[in-house]
């Protein structure tokens, strides 16, 4: 075929539609049962987006924005899936994809100039130009514990929760990990479970969602005006319309400070988080914020030492993934809560009957990992490709991911990967991403096309300079200084690197218009 996609997540969905749309004969595979990517598997309680939901949506047809209406500002994992059946419905992409299906491999072929995909199944397609739409969250993180096969119990992974629904009713659970996900689950887990350990290594920096429904006359306003709003959207930092500020901290009074987040407190995390402008290049800045946050985990949580155990140290507030929570502080007050400090009683093994820590052994019914992702590169990694002369995708990137504008490889003629790890990735709206990305991937196609092109691959030169201004711009933040899943600090033997590119969406839209004009940073080859 022409074209073949890898993934039908938002990103996948979208290369569907527009691929068919230049008259390509356009297939996909995708390893769940239907389309939606992350939010297909990430069922787990509480699952919701941290993205308004306003943003988090397509804005490429408008009869898509007028005839959706979403519900909340911050939508759950059914409405958003239930969004995305809804667009793989109206555009009727299912016909073009192998569900339950994943790559196995996929080779190069330099004498025919086609990729070679082989599934877990035998199945083999060749096309032409390959899109892969895997996403940096797709991955998951499996425990890892020793033990784990031994447990009586049950264990859920939280990114592979079960799709039937899960009796928690007065059970002994224990949840591993208190990362975005963790956050998410312990509030709701609280309230069903007969007791709940949560046990933790790392504290997160997590700010109140102050999550509402969205009134009919806000849905009509922002449907009337949704062209304006896109627009903006998509020339801010991030891709999306909460407010951000300008301001930098010491630009302010104490008292002009305090009020400002005290009150941004009381609002919700998106106001909070686009408080100042200087909390990820200003440690001194970033020091105060962080504290404000603290002496708030201390007012929520009534017993001193667990208020104290929940105080993240050591990094930076928000060099880890901002967190949105509902409840997560207030849920270590109720009686049925125990929390477990991994730093001082770190786990040993899982048992037959529980967790076993340094500290003693808890029993437990039910173990949930919410354990996080091999971000960015797993997804890819997981699968055996190779490039020119078989050149190894492992080998390419044994010291980090490296690419051309987070899209193209040097080795890779014709491979084009959509929210890659070295284009803005986590750092901006996934949705408006994805849809740039491919909408680029596209025009590319197009411009070989029209001009009796076979292939296109950046240069090795191009590429070096791409990943030299990701790495200079990381250097200068803050973020990299926590051990997240940025940096790959949460694999082991992965590449400690921060490897997302900082600039911003608007910026990263611009460098790659340019890149496009002529494309002077790749090499071609022409038709035989």
């Amino acid at each position: 075929m022409d074209a073949f996609v890898i993934g039908t997540g938002f990103g996948g969905m979208y290369a569907i539609h527009r691929l068919r749309g230049m008259g390509l004969d356009v297939h996909a595979i995708e390893a769940g049962k239907d389309v939606g990517g992350t939010w297909y598997w990430n069922r787990y309680p509480g699952a919701r987006c941290d993205v308004m939901s306003i943003d988090y949506s397509y804005s490429f047809s408008d009869a898509i924005q007028q005839e959706w209406t979403w519900t909340e500002q911050f939508a759950a994992q059914p409405e958003i899936l239930a969004y995305a059946n809804f667009v793989a419905t109206t555009l009727d992409l299912r016909r073009s994809v192998n569900f339950e299906t994943r790559a196995k491999k996929v080779v190069y072929d330099d004498a025919r100039r086609l990729w070679v995909i082989e599934t877990e199944a035998g199945a083999v397609f060749e096309t032409t130009y390959l899109v892969m739409a895997t996403g940096p969250l797709s991955a998951p993180k499996l425990l890892d514990i020793p033990g784990a096969h031994r447990f009586s119990g049950t264990i859920y992974q939280a990114q592979r929760w079960p799709h039937e629904a899960v009796d928690l009713d007065g059970k002994r659970v224990g949840v591993i990990g208190t990362g975005s996900t963790g956050i998410q689950i312990i509030p709701v887990v609280a309230k069903e479970a007969g007791h709940l350990h949560v046990f933790q290594r790392t504290p997160s920096f997590t700010l109140p969602m102050r999550n509402r429904s969205l009134e009919p006359d806000y849905v009509a306003q922002v449907k009337a005006h949704y062209p304006a709003l896109r627009a903006i959207a998509r020339n801010t930092f991030t891709g999306g319309v909460r407010p951000v500020s300008t301001r930098p901290l010491f630009s302010v009074t104490v008292e002009e400070r305090n009020a400002l987040m005290e009150d941004a407190w009381a609002k919700g995390g998106l106001t909070f988080l686009g408080l100042f402008s200087d909390l990820l290049t200003n440690q001194a800045a970033n020091d105060i914020v962080a504290d404000f946050v603290r002496d708030k985990i201390g007012e929520v949580v009534k017993d001193p030492a667990t208020a104290e155990a929940l105080k993240p140290r050591g990094y930076p507030i928000f060099a880890r993934r901002p967190c949105l929570d509902t409840g997560y502080y207030e849920a270590y007050n109720r009686a049925n809560v125990t929390l477990v400090d991994c730093l001082t009683d770190p786990i040993v093994a899982v048992t037959e009957t529980g967790i076993r820590t340094q500290g003693g052994e808890v029993n437990l019914d039910v173990i949930i990992a919410a354990t996080g992702y091999d971000g960015l590169t797993g997804a890819m990694l997981a699968i055996d490709i190779r490039g020119r002369d078989g050149l190894l995708l492992s080998e390419k990137w044994q010291d980090g991911s490296r690419s051309h504008l987070g899209l193209m490889m040097a080795g890779f003629p014709n491979l084009f990967i959509v929210a890659g790890a070295n284009g803005p990735s986590a750092l901006a709206n996934f949705v408006l991403l994805n849809e740039q990305n491919v909408d680029w991937t596209c025009d590319c196609i197009a411009y070989l096309r029209a001009n009796g092109l076979a292939t296109i691959e950046p240069t090795v030169e191009a590429e070096d300079q791409w990943m030299h201004q990701v790495a200079a711009l990381s250097s200068s933040s803050l973020m990299p200084k926590a051990n997240t899943w940025y940096t790959g600090a949460n694999i082991a033997g992965k590449p400690r690197v921060f490897s997302i590119y900082m600039g911003g969406l608007a910026r990263y839209r611009e460098t790659c218009a340019v890149a496009a004009q002529g494309y002077q940073d790749f090499v071609h080859e022409p038709k035989i």
